[in-house]
């Protein structure tokens, strides 16, 4: 019996790291929230199973999870587990790394500053620094978030967080392989809680990939289905720039012309040739080796953003742009130039401009600096600059 440390308990990783380890068997879970009992209160009272619901395949009950941390309460307890765990995961959103517009781990964010203490820590970045530091036996940190190069990217946050808080971590015992994770997985509504009858339930596609960096540094489970691989980098890509790009597209095109749901984005005349050519450019940037692949994965992908039983709304794949868009748009529009590509990023700047003048705050780490650069009288640049694009403000606004 193996124990994974799992940071973020949402409906991603309750659909896909949480899911691939109950197949496996031999392994339970002790989640972490950083931040709300909601979840673990919800959990605790059906014994922290949950019916997960796939579309098309019916409900399966998941019983994985021996416990659930919350932050708030019990930091002394993570703490612990974080000494004897065989492998530690996260899945906490693009900005739960706390970085900034050049990837690096931004020194200067408050929750950052404050975990550097050591005192009250809340991040996830602040718990591996501190923890780590005292860990005595080999561990694997395994990221399953969305960000290129994830696992390379935690160990930098760490690293430049642990030098900052002047901790001595044994780099030696510590492995971050990268990883690329795949699954649909919208918010759960009240009437998937209806047909499970599981308040708890959450929903999510048949579909699922998982490629992991075959660089552990002890135990994993015998995940079924994942693809391990001496390099991870071409499978993040085409998710990245393909899927996720398209996705950003449609989100933001979407919510711009009323819309509300994916199924309802893609079918739309104006957004659909514009998402098909987003994916054509961005797999012209992918290596040679899957460039055949390129045409039956966009069809693949444009069959499931069709499927309106998952009801995957634009707004939420629409929080988080600063953080997400520079790997979604960015590479692409850089090596091909892409006009789709150009068209998903004004619609981001239309989106902030409206939601701005509509007196609502966007959804976002940086919606601060959004609200004050979308009010300045050349709002372009200003907004580009904070995904790190300020150079790209005449090609975007010329059309």
């Amino acid at each position: 019996m193996g124990t994974i440390l799992h940071f973020g308990l949402g409906n991603f990783a309750r659909a896909h790291l949480l899911d691939y380890t109950a197949q496996a068997g031999g392994w339970d879970v002790i989640g972490v929230s950083l931040r709300s009992s909601t979840i673990r209160d919800g959990l605790v009272k059906q014994g922290f199973a949950y019916d997960l619901c796939v579309q098309g395949q019916g409900v399966k009950r998941i019983e994985v999870i021996s416990d659930v941390l919350v932050v708030p309460e019990d930091r002394a307890a993570v703490f612990e587990v974080i000494q004897t765990a065989d492998i530690i995961s996260a899945t906490v959103t693009e900005k739960g790394y706390h970085l900034d517009a050049s990837g690096k781990l931004n020194l200067q964010d408050a929750a950052i500053q404050s975990d550097l203490s050591g005192q009250a820590v809340s991040t996830l970045i602040g718990f591996l620094g501190h923890g780590l530091a005292q860990r005595q036996s080999p561990v694997t940190v395994l990221s399953c978030d969305n960000r290129f190069e994830n696992g390379a990217v935690l160990k930098s946050a760490v690293y430049d967080f642990a030098q900052a808080a002047g901790l001595d971590l044994n780099w030696d015992i510590l492995s971050f392989p990268n990883s690329m994770v795949d699954r649909i997985t919208p918010a759960t509504t009240d009437a998937v809680r209806a047909i499970s009858g599981d308040p708890m339930a959450v929903p999510t596609e048949a579909f699922s990939e998982w490629v992991i960096e075959d660089h552990f540094a002890g135990a994993r489970p015998d995940w079924p289905g994942v693809q391990l691989t001496d390099d991870v980098a071409p499978h993040e890509k085409r998710k990245l720039r393909m899927l996720n790009g398209a996705h950003s597209l449609l989100a933001y095109g979407g919510l711009g012309r009323g819309l509300t749901y994916v199924h309802e984005a893609v079918a739309d005349l104006v957004l659909r040739p514009l998402v098909t050519r987003l994916m054509a450019d961005a797999g012209s940037t992918l290596p040679a080796a899957l460039q055949d692949q390129v045409p039956a994965y966009a069809q693949a992908l444009i069959h499931r953003f069709e499927n309106p039983e998952l009801a995957h709304r634009l707004d939420q794949i629409a929080m988080d742009g600063s953080q997400k868009l520079p790997y979604r748009f960015l590479p692409t529009l850089r090596e091909t130039g892409s006009e789709a590509v150009r068209d998903g990023l004004r619609f981001w700047i239309a989106f902030c401009l409206s939601e701005t003048a509509q007196g609502r705050a966007l959804n976002d780490p940086l919606a601060d600096e959004i609200a004050t650069a979308a009010r300045q009288t050349d709002p372009v640049p200003a907004l580009l600059k904070l995904i790190g694009a300020e150079d790209l403000a005449p090609a975007i606004r010329q059309k």
